[in-house]
């Protein structure tokens, strides 16, 4: 066998395919890190406070420009069916699973003994 040729970080002045996606991987990650420490030093600040409803309506009007996006895609309206059929699949193994564990969970540790 022949080892695998490590990446490097820069090929003709750019940089790979896979090494961009984790730079913008870890970005986003230190984005969501960053905001989360700001919120908690600004917790007591009273206009963060009331910010709750707005930001809740943003996410309502970006799923909304998510769904118009959707839309108007050809390869994803021309293969919803495949698409939609694969998703809800996810989704009902999904819900099942966590059910199940909810269930073995509360069953091993929650659900009291009957003592004879």
């Amino acid at each position: 066998m022949t080892p695998v040729e490590p990446c490097r970080l820069v090929l003709q002045g750019s940089f790979c395919y896979l090494c961009r996606k984790i730079i913008i991987m870890f970005t986003v990650i230190g984005i969501m890190f960053g905001g989360i420490a700001i919120g908690y030093l600004l917790r007591k600040v009273e206009l963060l406070q009331k910010i709750g409803k707005p930001i809740s309506y943003t996410i309502l009007l970006l799923l909304f420009l998510l769904g118009i996006s959707v839309g108007a895609n050809e390869a994803i309206v021309s293969n919803l069916t495949t698409l939609g059929g694969q998703a809800f699949l996810l989704a009902l193994a999904g819900t099942l699973g966590s059910v199940l564990a909810a269930w073995g969970v509360y069953h091993f540790f929650f659900k009291e003994r009957r003592r004879e």
